[in-house]
């Protein structure tokens, strides 16, 4: 162990002291390499510094395109096995928001900021912190809306944010920052492989807070939820279940609100019953079966809150003693 935290420290002390861009690129590339391949060498570089001498790289600064990549992937790399290190960097979030927003010609570098990201957030005590970085978020959403991104970008992103929404305090804030837009236009527009499904779990978490009800509503989510939850629509079997478990948080979310979004479409009872009794898998099923119980019990409700209405407001009958009237003349 003492030869890697050697090699670790003359790694290191070469980035440091690199007297022009190509000698700094050249160790970058070098320590990306070897933390590709040697995985107890993460942390002796970690404990020699090498996190916030990478993380500049990543900042505005005129670095090239492929040490600003090479960085990145460094950072990811570490971050496997010494994610509290990372953490610990003061401006380290900062760094990674900043490459989350580098120009196309960096598209790598944002790349592996996100899934840097989502590595540290497998880390249930960092979700807090890292979701009430709001520039870092607001990239991770921007990421879904830039033109033609690369598939890997766009599914480490959505990882991502997956992470962010799994703290729940985290969710009215993506609300905020547009979340629900972006991610439903993957949805409707994106294709690719994986894509729908990875972005249909978010969803289904984003969908766990009351704002999201007013902003399902804006982009007609819940007409999209249930569309992907009807079988004949061909969506995939991951994407059913995400779609009826983004239903289900919702109406437990958003109480009667999301519940009359729900009734409101037409399809939506048969389709969910469907997917409750026909042949999907067990955690689809499970889900579809809670949701009809929510919506009949509030359907149950609302009737037996009719049926007082009626009561209460019709006429009280006259008792005998009120009936007659007596006059005296």
């Amino acid at each position: 162990m003492e030869v890697k935290l050697r090699t670790a420290r003359s790694l290191v002390k070469r980035l440091n002291s690199a007297p022009d861009g190509d000698s700094a690129a050249e160790a970058i590339a070098e320590i990306r390499l070897i933390t590709k391949h040697d995985p107890e060498i993460r942390f002796p570089l970690s404990d020699s510094g090498a996190v916030p001498l990478l993380a500049a790289y990543l900042l505005p600064g005129g670095y090239s395109a492929v040490s600003q990549e090479n960085a990145a992937a460094a950072l990811l790399n570490i971050s496997i096995s010494a994610r509290e290190a990372l953490m610990s960097t003061p401006g380290l979030l900062d760094a990674l928001a900043a490459a989350l927003s580098l120009p196309s010609s960096s598209a790598a570098a944002a790349q592996h900021a996100a899934a840097t990201v989502y590595s540290l957030l497998s880390v249930d005590a960092y979700r807090p912190i890292i979701g009430s970085k709001r520039p870092l978020v607001a990239s991770l959403i921007a990421l879904l809306r830039s033109p033609n991104p690369p598939t890997r970008t766009i599914k480490d992103a959505l990882k991502a944010l997956f992470g962010i929404a799994l703290y729940p305090l985290n969710r009215p804030a993506m609300v905020d920052l547009g979340a629900v837009p972006a991610l439903f236009s993957l949805v409707v527009k994106d294709g690719r492989t994986g894509v729908v499904e990875d972005t249909t779990a978010v969803i289904a978490q984003v969908a766990g807070c009351y704002e999201s009800v007013d902003a399902f509503r804006k982009v007609a989510g819940v007409r999209v939820l249930v569309d992907l939850v009807d079988v004949g629509t061909g969506a995939s079997v991951r994407a059913r279940e995400n779609a009826a478990a983004a239903l289900l948080n919702l109406v437990m979310s958003g109480g009667e609100k999301a519940e009359a979004d729900v009734w409101e479409i037409e399809t939506a009872e048969a389709a969910i019953r469907e997917l409750a009794g026909g042949d999907a898998s067990a955690r689809a099923k499970s889900k579809a079966e809670s949701l009809l119980r929510v919506l009949e019990s509030s359907r149950r409700g609302q009737l037996h809150r009719l049926a007082d209405f009626d009561t209460n407001s019709s006429p009280s009958p006259l008792s005998s003693s009120s009936a007659t009237t007596t006059v005296n003349n």
